[in-house]
């Protein structure tokens, strides 16, 4: 009992050396000029009146220098429903600022002047991107967003870029992309739902489905159905796959994982949205043929393309949860059983 008593006495003293210890390196942390020194702030209310003084100025001098910029990229997403997340991106960004409040509050930053030689580059660049022929230029808001990233670079340094740079470069999902091109991305995303729906709807007793590029031609009961279903630029599934890759990183930064799983899991809402989208369109074909096409306009139609999401998210749900029960990694210290045994004398 008393060789018991006495490991524990040690036991208790280590633990107690090691906790002083910890203390000290702090202590002599911050007076060697840590980044966090003094009393530690929790609230943004904390920052003071000047902070956010210096906060309006620089943004409304942002806000000045790009109103264009800006007020295109509004504009799409009011009147263009594939773009129409691009509301939810910049509270995201927010979002992902406030995760790391304390760090940012704390911070002890410094200018760095190669911020400045970045963001004066920027402005005598931005200019120079001229419009396309659709009157949208796809690489000024893209350099807006780069030149945002040189003044925190410029007023924070490395320290403040390295709780900023994700929430700045996730901006670059509200900026939607020039016409040719996301027609020409759709493209390939519909010929695929076509072909997959068409495969599908053969399965079906009596029905004969034929795709011609993203038009399926379908006989059902030795009748030809007219008009014949096409697979519109509205169902290629590129509004799914931009939002829900936005999301995916979303999802990816907050919760904590192993960077192979943050990968495998950001590299999967890619074909997670096309089969959604494909699932989609297949059933469209089925009710277009068995219930009635006035079932797949319309509010119907949208409803459809709603109902995907919860899908979507539910196998991005399941691959999360298989890789963590699946891959469980040591996070810390195993605990040894410790056998004591009295050694006879």
């Amino acid at each position: 009992m008393a060789d018991k008593e006495s490991i524990i006495d040690k036991g208790l003293l280590k633990s107690a050396n090691k906790q002083a210890s910890i203390e000290n390196n702090q202590s002599s942390g911050a007076a060697r000029g840590s980044p966090f020194a003094g009393s530690p702030r929790t609230s943004w209310r904390e920052l003071g009146v000047h902070n956010y003084v210096k906060m309006l100025i620089v943004g409304g001098l942002f806000v000045y220098l790009f109103h264009n910029e800006i007020g295109g990229i509004v504009r799409r997403w009011v009147n263009d429903p594939s773009w129409s997340h691009g509301f939810l991106i910049p509270l995201f960004s927010l979002y992902f600022i406030d995760q790391h409040k304390k760090e940012i509050l704390n911070l002890q930053t410094r200018p760095n002047y190669l911020g400045l030689f970045f963001l004066i580059c920027g402005l005598v660049f931005h200019p120079l991107n001229i419009a396309s022929p659709s009157g949208y230029a796809y690489l000024q808001p893209i350099g807006m967003i780069a030149i945002l990233g040189a003044v925190i670079l410029f007023l924070g340094g490395w320290r403040l870029v390295k709780y900023t740079w994700l929430p700045v470069a996730f901006l670059v999902f509200a900026v939607p992309l020039p016409q040719r091109y996301y027609f020409a991305f759709t493209m390939p995303m519909r010929l695929l739902a076509a072909k997959v729906a068409t495969a599908l709807l053969n399965l079906v007793s009596r029905m004969e489905a034929t795709a011609s590029g993203v038009v399926i031609d379908v006989i059902y009961k030795g009748q030809r159905l007219e008009p014949a279903l096409d697979v519109a630029e509205a169902c290629s599934g590129m509004r799914l796959l931009m939002a829900f890759l936005a999301l995916g990183v979303a999802m990816a930064y907050l919760h904590y994982r192993p960077v192979w799983q943050r990968i495998i899991l950001l590299a999967s809402t890619i074909p997670i949205a096309i089969f959604c989208n494909t699932i989609r369109v297949t059933v469209t074909g089925f009710i277009y043929v068995l219930i009635h096409p006035r079932y797949t306009q319309g509010i119907y139609h949208d409803i459809l393309g709603i109902a995907m999401l919860p899908l979507a998210f539910a196998l991005y749900g399941f691959l999360a949860w298989f890789m963590s029960n699946l891959f469980i990694e040591e996070t810390g210290a195993v605990a040894e059983d410790i056998v004591v045994r009295r050694r006879d004398t």
